[in-house]
């Protein structure tokens, strides 16, 4: 429990302004259990258990902590305070509060208890299970006092031998507990752990957004027993694995832990456990019995390990020596070392006459050289270290004989429990090995005693900075110079690191507090206490809290302002005494049966053939390569050579179990070896689970899928050796399979109900060699549903999965006189839903505004390369290019994007599949950086092909110090709020904070109205999701797709999120699995447990596919495909200093621009025009209707009438009103002299008579703009169907072609577009613009599939997509003058996020009348609009997807 209560009370103690109350801490800490709980998912027992007093051993730790904390604090204030920093008022949290005794501590069990209660009273998942909660009155750590309950429970006579552990804690100390237990199915859940990460990053909080990883013992005991399998030949006594891992646990203690130091030189980072277990390996066989015997250390085998182990400290010093006769030999030192010299002249020339006396006595025998320096090296150690004169033959026995009992103390403690309360090892520093001999004639014996009353423990390890936190009489002794105990309180203390590299290992220099001085200090101020003093000052018994029906009672809150009071508590509390869960020292832990059956979630190495060798393979620890060696395991290939349809008949639609060793059960549907693949016809969730062969397809694989089948082998290969290292060898064959998400209730023919397995969407890749299959797996035995009458009982929650009233939360009524027909009577609750239509058309006002770098660059007046290069990582090095002074390199970039992790800075930069796009922001921070240190630009621009620049290079001058300009840049950078800005996966498609706020005001509006309709209707059972725990994972309705903007309800019970509360997506984070993908949802209300993301606090949060409903999907499947949907991509720059008001103001173009101006003879467009005025009556009107405006008109609905030019008469076709408006540069920033500004560019647009409006791309000329704009609206015209071919009009010329190579911007079929013989080459401005972050395809999560290349005709690769409006306007009138553009580009590629089938192209087909197309296929118009048809109809605004075309072949 101390390790949520620091995480959740003080996140960042680098953050001096960081300020908490106590309610958000409890709040918090109740939010964590929560979770944890949801996600271990107790059946028996959920055991919380707070740190009490601890023992004297591990005081002395606790003390050293808090007095380097305190100090830390201390020290950052008074920094933060010199650079003129305000801080706040009010009082920071001082965790050393978390102590036992304080007043905060009692608070939080009262607080602790009120949860108990409460969670136990309302949430029925908490009802089945006893719940513990141990104290912070109850003595002994947290860790300890749960390993004496499961001690007890082990040697209960009924005990079941596969019971289940999940251990949370981020102590390494856990691991050692656990595999002391022998108990084969145990694992550690604990936060992921990331290293090297600044400091100064804020650490997650939030349970939600933290990374959970659970550390499987069970595969841990089997790697212990590979590490030290070779000596099962080689000793004469059993092999034991029991016996090996209790070894494991003995050596594991000798490179220190909260107890003990670590021993000389002895460091995990300095390969100590390798060098520990060699030692082991070479020494057993001799030994005729193992050292730790069920936590008894058997001395004369210890002693013999020890003696070969000191090996080690002759070999460490030896190569000091050879470096310090080298180093003498030049200085002429004396002594061989600098510390012993220095120990020398501080003792004085007596106490060294006595230290060559006894040195001389003890190397009569040996006249070696390098003896006598390895004992004189030894005594430097102890006389500097230990601040002993006289190292003595008794001060090396005591030494010895200290360590020792120490460990013995270890072992008890972790194998029986305490069996010293008062014991501690008096050093703050460790014997050498060399000099822990004459071990076995020792006789270890500890007297229990008792432990510390709260109020002495607080005595014992508190600073005086943190005197606040005792009772008011017994302060002053900390601080009082005439206090008998003053002297254990220091102001100042050092710290030494003794070989260790962080600065939190460092040995805290504090004197060891004597006991008996401080009870006596203490005696004469305890009946000072007052009487909540006394309550707090005392040990209490942990007690048991469970679930009882009968019991009915009111329970207080402590906190009844922030937690209700529980009107109906039923929890029963049954006491547990202290000494209860105490075994007998000589209790043996019996060896663990594993037997056959196998448990999900408790992985083994069995199963599979496979070997096992040590070898340096660079395996994934920690996101880094380790440096050591790795326990590879290597997959032995099968001895029958098995047929490929050998293989497809014995996995095709079966269940298996594929990714091992982590087991997880998964359906097969195809199999391939990269030639042929053999797969299921049907993908339905069917499994065959008789001998009968499922109905199967095969299919000969192309060149291309066996290249990328190739590929796929490769990639899984790499995954298994540099993530697991498990090398799997050559792949003949790939299994391809879903995994199982779930079990969900279904109904039979019979009316009867069962539980069915259902499987992901989506198939992965697995080598066919890690599969297994004919195991048995444990199956929880929870209660399960047989009738329909069980399932739907009267007053059950259930959501609607069907149309009408789809994702409606509702109540069972009483369905006796229905049930029997399949039916089910419901009364559902249809809330109003709030209207976000207008919102998604108008989101490019509210949402960050992203350009592509050249368009800073153009207008900062520099090279695009420069903004590219400063808004990720730059490099400066010391001194110059050809001197450079040390590998030290600073980072003065903006940091504001990261190629390699896939992360950007939201609000900030944007990244692409082809380029990186960047906001205003950015074009200000470049802009302010640029004015400050022109001459870095300056050099990086001459210097491109440098990854490195050093500072004498950029700073060539004299009077130019070039380490201060780095520092002061570097000190700017940190200052500048930009440095705190959190990244952000690139996979992340997100609302902007603008959008969400007026999401949140429509919400407002909505929940005014309080409309709110009841329904009562008989349903069909199958239509119908009932929340429970056995269908979690399964998702409710698997055909539902998600988009940004989709209204969506939690169904999912006992979570944060209250079930059946709506709200909308605003973000959407992919993954490669679909169980991974998370949606970021803002709520309708807040919540207690709510995060804040880009929202109102409490508000959001994030959830999986199978805890929603999607609203707005039954909506669309409602209204058929013709419903339209929005799509959010980032919207071209538009500064809000510019003039002008269109939305494309920010492309501004770069002297490097791909555009290329294109000449087009505007013959052939008005010969088209001729053509079709004498092929259609139809086309005739659209064109009489067809206008082409100036970029920077507003179009609003207006009352239709018919379209006229500025005399008033209707236009024709051969007379186009063309408008244009040039584009100005941005004129606040400084230009640059060397980089000019560009010439302003020209757009022009077309509005046809249905009121859609076309753009043309942006052009350096106006007749240039009118041509390609007229030749966009002309493409949109031919979409609307196929036409006759009218005759040739010139005599000569042969009937006109269409055009093959150039794909067609909306889908229509070819030979729709008539061109000239010759056709049209590709447009030069045709290249495809790259989709915005990870493309969203079918299915509910993205990146599932590749996408289909398209080339979007008439977008280049500095446009941004822009989104079609259709507005339902047939013109305006004569003096209205519009005022911005609201459509956008005609030509935008499919939108990332669209669904693979959009809407039909046939916008002129009347709203009412929903006939399903698809794009591929338009149909014939069977009811033409007329011009001013728009007029029978209500105006309505609907957002509109085209699809890209896809590329002919």
């Amino acid at each position: 429990m101390n390790g949520i209560i620091h995480q959740c009370s003080h996140p960042n103690d680098e953050d001096v302004h960081f300020r908490i109350s106590e309610e958000k801490i409890f709040a918090d800490i109740f939010h964590y259990l929560e979770v944890l709980f949801r996600i271990i998912k107790p059946r028996k027992v959920f055991f919380m258990a707070v740190d009490g007093v601890a023992p004297r051993a591990k005081m002395n730790q606790q003390r050293g902590r808090r007095f380097r904390s305190a100090k830390e604090a201390e020290e950052k204030i008074k920094k933060a305070l010199e650079k003129g920093e305000v801080l706040p008022t009010e009082a920071r949290f001082d965790s050393n509060c978390i102590t036992p005794g304080t007043d905060f501590m009692a608070k939080l069990q009262e607080q602790l208890k009120y949860f108990v209660h409460n969670k136990l009273s309302t949430d029925k998942s908490w009802q089945g299970v006893n719940v513990y909660l141990s104290g912070h009155e109850t003595p002994g750590e947290g860790e300890h006092k749960i390993m004496e309950f499961i001690r007890s429970e082990t040697v209960k006579p009924g005990h079941n031998p596969n019971t289940r552990h999940c251990l949370y804690g981020l102590d390494a100390d856990l691991i050692m507990l656990g595999l002391t237990s022998h108990e084969p199915h145990f694992s550690l859940l604990r936060e992921e752990v990331r290293f090297g990460g600044k400091k100064s990053q804020k650490r997650i909080t939030a349970p939600e957004e933290t990374t959970f990883h659970l550390l499987h013992l069970s595969l841990m005991r089997e790697y212990i027993d590979y590490e030290f399998s070779e000596l099962r030949n080689k000793i004469s006594f059993e092999y034991n694995l029991e016996r090996i891992i209790d070894d494991w646990v003995l050596m594991g203690f000798l490179v220190g832990n909260d107890f003990i130091p670590h021993l000389p030189h002895l460091h995990i980072n300095h390969d100590a456990l390798p060098l520990l277990y060699r030692t082991y390996i070479s020494v057993l066989p001799n030994l005729g019995g193992y050292l730790n015997e069920n936590g008894h250390l058997n001395l004369a085998h210890f002693e013999k390990y020890l003696e070969k182990l000191s090996d080690f400290d002759r070999e460490h010093f030896s190569e000091v020596f050879v470096d310090l006769k080298w180093f003498e030999s030049k200085v002429g030192n004396k002594y061989l070392n600098e510390a012993a010299g220095l120990a020398a002249e501080e003792a004085g020339v007596k106490d060294m006459k006595k230290s060559k006396v006894n040195m001389s006595k003890e190397d009569g025998e040996d006249d070696d050289m390098f003896e006598t320096e390895f004992r004189q090296y030894k005594r430097t150690y102890y006389m500097t270290k230990m601040d002993v004169e006289v190292v003595s033959d008794e001060f090396l026995a005591n030494q010895a004989k200290c360590y020792v009992e120490g460990i013995q103390w270890i072992l008890h403690y972790y194998y029986h429990g305490v069996q010293s309360w008062s014991w501690y090892y008096p050093y703050h520093y460790a014997p050498f090995l060399s000099d822990v001999r004459n071990l076995s004639s020792l006789t270890l014996a500890f007297d229990l005693g008792k432990p510390f009353m709260p109020f002495q423990q607080l005595l014992g390890v508190l600073p005086s900075a943190s005197k606040d936190l005792l009772p008011q009489c017994y302060q002053h002794l900390m601080t009082s110079p005439g206090s008998p105990i003053v002297e254990y309180y220091p102001q100042d203390f050092k710290t030494d690191l003794n070989g260790k590299q962080q600065e939190w290992e460092a040995v805290v220099l504090i004197p060891f507090i004597d006991e008996k001085c401080l009870l006596a200090a203490m005696e004469p101020y305890t009946l000072k206490l007052t009487p909540p003093e006394k309550a707090r000052n005392r040990h209490t018994e942990c007690a048991v809290y469970c679930f009882d029906k009968e019991l009915d009672n009111v329970y207080n809150s402590p906190l009844p302002q922030l937690f209700p009071n529980i009107v109906h508590c039923h929890v029963r509390q049954t006491p547990v005494p202290m000494d209860a869960w105490r075994v007998s020292l000589d209790h043996v832990v019996h060896k663990a049966d594993r037997g056959a059956l196998y448990f999900c979630g408790f992985p083994t190495l069995q199963h599979i053939r496979h070997k096992f060798y040590k070898k340096k393979t660079g395996v994934m620890v920690f996101q880094q390569s380790s440096r050591g060696e790795n326990m590879l395991l290597e997959i032995l290939a099968s001895q029958e050579l098995e047929q490929m349809e050998d293989v497809a008949a014995l996995v095709l639609g079966k269940s298996l179990f594929v990714n091992w060793p982590h087991l997880m059960e998964a359906r097969v549907v195809a199999v391939s070896n990269g030639e042929i693949k053999f797969s299921l016809e049907e993908p339905s969730q069917v499994l065959y689970l008789g001998d009968t062969p499922p109905p199967t397809k095969v299919t000969h694989l192309t060149d291309k899928e066996q290249k990328e089948w190739v590929k796929e082998v490769q990639g899984l290969s790499e995954h298994f050796s540099k993530r697991k290292g498990i090398v799997i060898n050559e792949t003949d064959v790939v299994v391809y399979a879903q995994l199982l998400t779930g079990r969900k209730y279904v109904i039979v023919q019979s009316g009867k109900v069962h539980l069915e397995k259902q499987f992901a969407k989506q198939v992965l890749p697995f080598p066919y060699q890690t599969i297994v299959k004919d195991i048995k797996a444990f199956d929880s035995s929870l209660a399960r549903f047989k009738t329909l009458e069980e399932l739907f009982p009267p007053g059950t929650v259930v959501f609607m999965v069907g149309n009408p009233y789809y994702s409606a939360m509702g109540d069972v009524q009483d369905s006796s006189d229905v049930i029997n027909e399949g039916r089910v009577r419901v009364v559902f609750s249809v809330p109003c839903e709030p209207q976000l239509d207008a919102l998604m058309q108008n989101q490019h006002k509210y949402s960050v505004k992203y350009s592509p770098g050249y368009v800073l660059a153009s207008r900062l007046g520099i090279i695009s390369y420069l903004v590219s290069r400063f808004s990720g990582s730059i490099f400066i090095g010391r001194g110059s290019k050809k001197n450079p002074h040390g590998e030290q390199k600073a980072n003065v970039g903006l940091n504001l994007k990261f190629n390699k992790k896939n992360e950007e800075v939201p609000g900030y930069t944007k990244r692409t599949e082809k380029e990186w796009l960047y906001s205003a922001a950015v074009e200000e921070l470049l802009a302010e950086y640029l004015e400050r240190f022109s001459e870095l630009f300056d050099f990086v621009a001459r210097n491109s092909h440098d990854d490195v620049f050093y500072e004498d290079d950029i700073w060539p001058g004299e009077d130019e110090n070039g380490a201060e300009r780095v520092q002061e840049i570097q000190g700017w950078l940190k200052n500048h709020p930009v440095s705190s800005c959190s990244r952000a996966s690139c996979d992340l498609q997100i609302l902007d904070t603008g959008i969400v706020e007026k999401i949140e005001e429509e919400l407002e509006k909505t929940k005014a109205k309080k409309m709110n309709t009841k329904v009562r209707v008989t349903v069909k059972p199958h239509l119908l999701f009932r929340p429970l725990e056995q269908q979690h994972g399964v998702v409710p309705d698997p055909d539902a797709e998600y988009h940004l903007f989709d209204r969506v309800v939690n169904v999912r019970e006992s979570f944060s999120v209250p079930l059946g509360l709506r709200g909308t997506i605003i973000g959407i984070k992919g993954a490669e699995r679909e169980a991974e993908v998370l949606y970021e949802v803002l709520f309708d209300e807040e919540f207690a447990g709510g995060l804040t993301v880009r929202c109102s606090p409490g508000r959001g949060y994030r959830l999986p596919p199978s805890a929603l409903i999607n609203l707005s999907h039954g909506s669309r499947k409602e209204h058929g495909a013709h419903k339209l949907t929005a799509i959010v991509k980032p919207q071209p720059s538009s500064s809000s200093h510019f003039t002008h008001k269109s939305q494309l103001g920010g492309l501004n173009h770069s002297p490097c621009s791909p555009f290329i101006p294109t000449q087009y003879n505007i013959v052939f467009i008005y010969i088209y025009l001729l053509i079709c005025l004498q092929a259609s009556t139809e086309f005739e009107e659209l064109i009489a209707n067809l206008k082409i405006s100036k970029d920077s008109e507003h179009v609003q609905d207006h009352p239709p009438t018919e379209p006229k030019n500025q005399s008033g008469e209707p236009l024709s076709p051969q007379s186009f009103a063309m408008v244009c408006n040039p584009w100005f540069p941005n004129p606040q920033h400084k230009r640059v002299k060397k980089y000019g500004y560009l010439n302003s560019l020209t757009m022009c647009q077309v509005k046809l008579s249905n009121g859609l409006l076309v753009h043309g791309p942006q052009c350096q000329s106006e007749t240039e703009a009118k041509e390609k704009a007229a030749l966009f609206a002309l493409q949109r015209l031919n979409s609307l169907g196929s036409l006759p071919l009218p005759p040739p009009i010139f005599p000569g010329v042969q009937q006109m072609r269409p055009l093959a190579p150039h794909p067609s911007m909306f889908g229509q079929p070819a030979g729709c577009l008539l061109m000239p013989p010759q056709g049209y080459g590709p447009l030069h401005w045709g290249m495809q613009f790259p989709h915005q972050g990870q493309p969203f395809y079918r299915g509910t999560f993205p990146g599932a599939q590749a996408p289909v290349p398209s080339a979007a005709s008439g977008s280049h690769n500095q446009f941004v997509p822009l989104q079609v409006t259709k507005k339902r306007v047939s013109g305006r009138t004569k003096n209205q003058e519009a005022k911005q553009v609201c459509g956008l580009a005609a030509s935008a590629p499919m939108p990332a996020s669209a669904p693979k089938t959009p809407p039909p192209i046939g916008t002129h087909e009347p709203a009412d009348k929903h006939t399903p197309t698809t794009p591929k296929t338009p149909r014939p118009n069977a009811n033409p609009h007329m011009p001013g048809s728009a007029s029978k109809r209500k105006h309505r605004k609907l957002a509109v997807n085209f699809e890209a075309a896809k590329v002919t072949d």
